[in-house]
């Protein structure tokens, strides 16, 4: 009966292992890179937030991230490419038929993101996605 209780105790004991979760060390702005001093480890299990540094590590701060505290899956993401009031080449492509001129970004975006832009020939303003080279694709 003895060993049966130190049994228990044990599996109970180790189905309570804890995860690790990614904390930032430092006061992180928001659009700032994160590097491998920014960020490390501690044994604590939190939802939503990572559980490896290199989720986190090059990746863009989206808020501002405080120190001892956990990296949420929504706190960061990929580098913006487009910055606000940048100049970008703008594409339009549509049945073999391909545009380019430039335009102004009105916010930033990272690849893939829409972003608003001003076509500065036109004046209007349009949407378009962020492509990997820096420019705007408007469909």
């Amino acid at each position: 009966m003895i060993r049966l209780c130190s049994f228990v105790l044990l599996v109970l004991s180790a189905g309570a292992a804890i995860a690790d979760a990614v904390v930032a060390t430092r006061t992180i702005r928001a659009t700032a890179i994160i590097t491998e001093t920014d960020v490390k480890m501690i044994a604590n299990d939190i939802a939503g937030s990572f559980d490896a540094l290199h989720y986190v590590i090059g990746q863009e701060a989206k808020t501002t991230l405080y120190a001892g505290r956990p990296v949420r899956f929504s706190d960061v993401g990929p580098p913006a490419l487009v910055a606000r009031n940048q100049i970008v080449p703008l594409r339009f492509e549509a049945s073999g038929l391909i545009i380019e001129t430039e335009g102004r970004s009105l916010e930033r975006g990272a690849v893939g993101d829409r972003v608003r832009i001003m076509n500065l020939a036109s004046r209007k303003t349009l949407f378009g996605q962020v492509q990997d080279d820096g420019s705007v694709l408007v469909k």
